[in-house]
């Protein structure tokens, strides 16, 4: 570790080890840092552009209760107990956040947003942000994907008369009260939407691009582990990452079950176009609506990474495990298999024994 501790030169501060974002990913790498002997704040740093602790929980919508939650894992060191399940998961896990930061002293800064990581000198990464220039040997990127909302275009989407909205600015069921509401996308969120938006919606519609799949059986560990198998091999063939979630399909509940027989999620194909009234397909088929609802998924936040041209001719950036292969003193951290909430505990501590091994084979630049 760095034995001279953060210095300032021009306003640029040294450390060993800069990590990006303070969500599941971020928190698990500083702990495990920690736990290596490295100390926040002297051998490095947690930046974190979010107003408080909470990554991405904190900007979930009111209705989705701890009680809802399907798959939040616990961070290392220290279990969430006793959340009562009627609460918001934003309140309970940004609590939970909070005490975990406070608890192994993590010190992150916040809010502070990375504009760019560059190359920099002697071997070393300059990353650049609102806070000044942090000068570093290895970097972990834990930014996650909620900054990143996707939103398909299609033909006739900027006439359309009414509201659209994606899921990172979903207000909650009651906003849709009286209305007539489209709901694209397959995936766990659009599905929670339409269950909760129709009792109060006058009309719902389910789009997606493809069929639907259910998953009948348990999610036990032998589908999560062959979930994970094979967005990994995506990630390091190059390929843009798919979420765990798209490859285990929809859990079979009784909900779904319910909302299935009910035809709240009775599926149409994707729509071909969009007009001022609602959507309409080449056979002739039309839908008015007053709300198009977009849960079509997050892409990863990694433009602050762009100046060092890691990403392939695949269109990602392809790595192994956690660490990159273009740049081994970068370790990308709830990326593509590590996405998941026990995914991202394992990979921070898999990127910290690499980063250390990194950091003891080469020498400090004086």
């Amino acid at each position: 570790m760095n034995d001279i501790g953060v210095r300032d030169s021009a306003d640029v501060r040294e450390v060993d080890v800069v990590v990006i974002g303070a969500g599941q990913a971020g928190l698990s790498s500083a702990y495990h840092l920690g736990r290596a002997g490295f100390e926040p704040e002297r051998d490095f740093v947690v930046l974190d552009h979010s107003p408080r602790p909470g990554g991405a929980w904190q900007f979930r919508w009111p209705s989705l209760t701890y009680g809802k939650v399907h798959g939040m894992h616990a961070l290392p060191g220290l279990e969430l107990t006793g959340a009562d399940p009627a609460r918001p998961s934003s309140e309970v896990i940004a609590a939970y956040f909070a005490s975990y930061e406070e608890t192994f002293d993590l010190r992150v800064r916040r809010p502070v947003d990375v504009r760019a990581v560059r190359e920099g000198d002697g071997g070393r990464l300059l990353v650049e942000t609102s806070d000044g220039t942090w000068s570093t040997r290895a970097l972990i990127n834990a930014t996650g994907t909620w900054d990143r909302p996707f939103w398909p275009r299609y033909p006739g989407q900027e006439t359309f008369l009414g509201r659209q909205l994606h899921t990172a600015i979903y207000p909650g069921p009651e906003a849709f009260r009286g209305q007539r509401v489209i709901v694209v996308g397959g995936g766990a969120s659009g599905t929670q939407h339409l269950m909760e938006i129709a009792p109060y919606a006058a009309a719902t519609t389910w789009v997606t691009r493809r069929p639907p799949v259910y998953n009948e059986g348990p999610f036990d560990e032998n589908l999560g582990r062959a979930a994970v198998a094979l967005v990994d091999e995506r990630v390091r063939a190059g390929l843009p990452p798919q979420s765990v979630v798209s490859v285990t399909g929809l859990p079979l509940n009784d909900a779904i079950r319910q909302a299935r027989a009910d035809g709240v999620l009775d599926r149409l194909p994707m729509f071909d176009r969009i007009t001022p009234s609602g959507v309409e397909w080449d056979d002739g088929r039309r839908v008015d609506a007053d709300v198009i609802l977009w849960a079509t998924g997050f892409r990863p936040a990694i433009e602050h990474l762009a100046p060092l041209k890691l990403r392939g001719p695949g269109g990602g950036i392809q790595a192994e495990d956690t660490r990159v292969v273009a740049d081994p003193r970068i370790h990308l951290v709830g990326y593509g298999p590590s996405a998941s909430t026990i995914g991202a505990n394992r990979a921070g501590r898999a990127a910290v024994r690499d980063i250390k091994r990194l950091l003891a084979e080469a020498p400090v630049a004086v």
